[in-house]
């Protein structure tokens, strides 16, 4: 039975982009449309501009383009283009949408992305905010795209980003959660904390025999192409790191990958989408890239003891960070109908049953 609203399976992004509601200049590819979002491709061109901007509610993002003088960059080629770290650039989406009034969307950095600190946005025609596309939206659509720790290679039709689309409220209040939490088991292994979703907290003493309880980013390394996986050595990218009394201290401007300590659950009927703490509890920021799709940690689809990925940056002064600390929340939403797929091995998914685990583009071993 459908509910009053809820996020898009798969199949019903398939018959939006079948109808026409999602289109695209080139047609999708398999994969492409996941158990409750859509990768979005980036499309031919791509500016590189001074500073980051939102169009606001009278502008289009061609018209801010042509005012800043920005610099065209040419993602068509054979090759694509190198996007270099701390530079801002403005890139094309092959796809653009039509939305009904009663349906809207939302977007996130792909957790590949998030994990390479490759800063991630989508912009619209007439946006006051990022990441957000407003019901019956109808336009091109954009990425903002900035690298912050490594230099990367991307080309027309790489997937930075992510969509998801839904109807109504969705969003489970905290009674709702822990109602959910005690039949499903949301988080293993603690005694969670409902506040506005529920309580994510780091891990630093390790799960596995080596005690590595993260990994931070080295600096002044070579180029990473975002499209191949499996591509690069750890140790040309990545300092391993250990916590033996169970801290560690984020160096200001630093970029580290943790994991959390709790298993995290997304049952069929849900996704979850992993939210920044209260940046009054410490000065660091959690998460780029946020979606966790229906399945993601369910024992029947592959994914027992799934745990979350954290990708942090401290601010503007080193900060402790200790083991058990909250440092996300998990928020979750219903579905309007279980997808016909869920996330996991059988569609190549590279996350499920994940511990500590750094991108795609890494080999393991």
């Amino acid at each position: 039975m459908k509910s009053c609203g809820g996020i898009l399976p798969g199949h019903d992004i398939d018959a939006l982009v079948a109808k026409g509601a999602i289109a695209s200049e080139r047609p999708l590819l398999d994969g492409q449309i996941q158990p409750a979002s859509l990768d979005l491709r980036l499309g031919a061109r791509a500016w590189r501009v001074r500073a980051s901007f939102l169009p606001g509610p009278h502008r289009k993002v061609a018209e801010c383009l042509a005012k800043l003088n920005a610099h065209e960059v040419d993602l068509d080629g054979e090759q694509g283009a190198v996007l270099e770290r701390n530079c801002v650039y403005i890139a094309e989406i092959e796809e653009s949408l039509a939305l009904s009034a009663s349906l809207s969307a939302a977007a996130n950095p792909k957790s590949s992305t998030g994990r390479l600190d490759v800063f991630t946005r989508v912009i619209t025609d007439r946006a006051d905010r990022f990441d957000i596309i407003k019901p019956g939206y109808a336009g091109k659509l954009y990425a903002e795209v900035s690298p912050r720790t490594f230099p990367v290679l991307a080309r027309r039709g790489s997937r930075l980003a992510q969509l998801r689309l839904r109807t109504g409220e969705a969003r489970l209040d905290d009674d709702e959660l822990a109602e959910l939490h005690e039949r499903e088991t949301l988080v293993a292994g603690l005694n969670p904390s409902f506040a506005s979703g529920i309580a994510v907290s780091v891990d630093l003493v390790g799960t596995n025999a080596s005690a590595v309880v993260g990994y931070r980013a080295k600096n002044h390394t070579g180029l990473i192409d975002v499209d191949r996986a499996d591509a690069y050595e750890l140790g040309d990218f990545w300092e391993p790191l250990t916590a033996p009394d169970r801290t560690l201290v984020l160096d200001p401007d630093q970029f580290y990958i943790l994991a959390s300590r709790e298993a995290v659950h997304v049952p069929p009927d849900y996704a979850a989408e992993m939210m920044p703490f209260d940046p009054l509890v410490g000065e660091f920021r959690v998460h780029y890239a946020g979606f966790f799709d229906p399945g993601f940690g369910h024992a029947a689809a592959g994914g027992h003891g799934s745990r979350a990925v954290l990708e942090v940056r401290s601010r503007d002064v080193p900060f402790i960070l200790e083991d058990g600390q909250t440092v996300a929340r998990l928020v979750y939403e219903r579905l309007s109908e279980r997808p016909k797929a869920l996330y996991g091995s059988d569609l190549g998914s590279h996350y499920q049953a994940q511990g500590l685990k750094l991108s795609k583009h890494f080999r393991v071993g």
